[in-house]
């Protein structure tokens, strides 16, 4: 569900940049504006935003000192993952979806409109924030479960470092191949 719905909202990233380019447009040639354009180009980053965060942590891409994390054992890494999403990760997500949901609620049954004029209704993207810390919780109880499994040796740690992982072993591939490369270069000149 984290995937589907990650890739189908990550398309919103493609209609702000229409929405936005489009306003602009609008605004420059016709000295026209809307604040309800503006608004819709926040609600789409916002959607992107916390919708795909539950994406982002299931592809092992959320934000962390990687520098330091690969320099640590696979063991100390999964006992800080596994710190990391009972101290802190899943204590958020359930405060969040507890204090969000009157918060929405409020919102949808007042109808609430924005206070900009000719803005749009306000409960969709208080209600997105819900939503997106929902699956957030749902997806870390997922990899808390995952993480345990991998320490126990129950399950293969398929996700590595994620994708800074695979592009600086990538990287460090093409050092060395540029590296043999120079010293053949320099054993050639060598020889003439």
């Amino acid at each position: 569900m984290t995937t589907w719905v990650g890739r189908i909202v990550a398309w919103a990233i493609f209609a702000a940049v229409i929405v936005s380019t489009g306003n602009a447009i609008v605004r420059k040639l016709f000295d026209q504006s809307s604040n309800s354009w503006l608004e819709l180009q926040w609600y789409l980053f916002g959607a992107v935003f916390m919708l795909c965060s539950a994406w982002t942590l299931l592809a092992n891409e959320h934000i962390r000192i990687d520098i330091v994390n690969n320099l640590l054992p696979v063991r100390t890494r999964n006992w800080i993952d596994v710190i990391g999403h009972v101290l802190f990760l899943l204590p958020l997500t359930v405060l969040m979806v507890w204090t969000c949901t009157p918060f929405v609620l409020k919102s949808f049954q007042a109808n609430e409109q924005s206070l900009n004029a000719g803005g749009l209704i306000v409960w969709p993207a208080k209600a997105i924030i819900l939503v997106g810390f929902a699956m957030l919780l749902l997806q870390g109880i997922s990899e808390l479960i995952k993480r345990v499994a991998i320490m126990r040796g129950e399950l293969e740690d398929v996700h590595g470092g994620g994708h800074h992982a695979m592009a600086e072993a990538e990287a460090q591939r093409l050092l060395e191949q540029a590296k043999a490369a120079g010293l053949a270069l320099e054993l050639d000149g060598q020889k003439s």
